[in-house]
């Protein structure tokens, strides 16, 4: 038996005098919120961390603000083609900002959306496509980005979980039109709460920026709708206090992955495309059935490990959509897939009691 709990992941947290330095600066300084000195060096900070070339970046409250931001500016009403494999905040921003998702399966190795599959459901209403690179494994960008152009669509990536891949060499936040990811307390990265959004047009990127902040033109005056989408400086202070233990975190992760991917035969698991430097961000495995997943949660959850169902159910399930959009693929993972526990401070003890539990069922 196991004596405490673990979880599917952990927050890391910098040693608290590290944080407190941040802090006392924002008490210092008496500025709390409305992009104070920590959001602007947190975001400069990232942009060096992550090597990001002509490409803007704009850090948010939170991971889903970018996403209905995006929607906001590119979405114009329509349809957008997305993933049933996914967060259920990438539907829900599509339907908040009074858009129609329109759902197409997903790679049953990769798990990303089946971009062979995009064409066919793109209509005159179509207007973007909004595709996750799901546990930060890529989508075909290339081929996306190649069908987008062939119908003058505009692409967003959900990018919640991507904090440090790289596809080909560089960021994958340099890619499509607009690209979000999440800094909630469970991501690799993290700031307590928030998120970024990733833009190399300026035009765009101005326009976002004025929506994340009410649509505010200087203190008087307003360029155009607009909500509260601003992290605070408390939230910066945490990121900040983070970003310097990333390539240790990464690292951590990494060799959890290996020893997973050693000790554990009897599942599927997800396979990485090409040309990824993965942030091994999560470790999804994939069962024979939903029997065998149940059987190993209640196994694993009887010794106080709590791997998570993630993603479940295929987002075409949702109580609030209409219509009859069948995803065979992608329902049938979601009843099979199960991320187990991956933190930087896991003892190998419990990685070993996982491995152990699932290889005797």
């Amino acid at each position: 038996m196991i004596p405490s709990m673990i979880a599917v992941t952990k927050s890391f947290l910098p040693p608290i005098d590290e944080y407190m330095s941040f802090v006392s600066r924002a008490y210092k300084n008496q500025w709390l919120t409305n992009r104070g000195e920590l959001v602007k060096e947190l975001e400069t900070q990232i942009s060096t961390y992550l090597k990001l070339t002509n490409t803007n970046i704009l850090v948010t409250n939170n991971g889903t603000t970018p996403l209905q931001i995006a929607l906001k500016c590119l979405g114009q009403n329509g349809e957008i083609i997305t993933t049933p494999f996914s967060y259920v905040a990438t539907t829900a921003a599509i339907v908040w900002e009074n858009c129609s998702p329109v759902f197409v399966d997903i790679h049953p190795n990769y798990l990303t959306i089946d971009e062979t599959k995009i064409e066919d459901a793109i209509t005159s209403k179509t207007t973007c496509i909004l595709a996750t690179h799901v546990f930060g494994n890529p989508c075909n960008i290339e081929e996306i980005d190649r069908i987008a152009k062939k119908h003058n669509l505009k692409v967003i990536y959900d990018a919640a979980h991507c904090f440090g891949v790289k596809y080909k060499g560089k960021s994958i936040f340099e890619y499509g039109d607009v690209s979000t990811c999440s800094f909630h307390a469970t991501k690799i990265f993290h700031s307590g709460e928030g998120g970024a959004l990733y833009c190399k047009d300026e035009k765009l990127f101005n326009e976002m920026f004025y929506h994340h902040n009410f649509g505010h033109d200087g203190p008087l005056n307003f360029h155009g709708l607009g909500i509260n989408g601003k992290m605070s400086e408390l939230h910066a202070a945490m990121g900040l206090s983070v970003l310097p233990y990333m390539d240790a975190i990464i690292k951590k992760r990494k060799d959890i992955n290996d020893f997973y991917n050693k000790k554990i035969k009897t599942s599927k698991k997800i396979k990485l495309r090409a040309n990824t430097e993965w942030n091994y961000s999560y470790y999804p495995v994939i069962f024979k059935n939903e029997e065998v997943l149940l059987h190993v949660q209640e196994k694993l959850n009887r010794q106080d490990i709590y791997p998570r169902r993630y993603f479940f159910p295929s987002l075409e399930k949702l109580p609030y959509l209409e219509g009859n959009m069948i995803c065979n693929i992608s329902s049938k993972i979601s009843k099979q897939i199960l991320c187990l526990p991956s933190f930087h401070d896991i003892c190998k003890t419990d990685l070993q009691s996982i491995a152990k539990t699932i290889n005797s069922i």
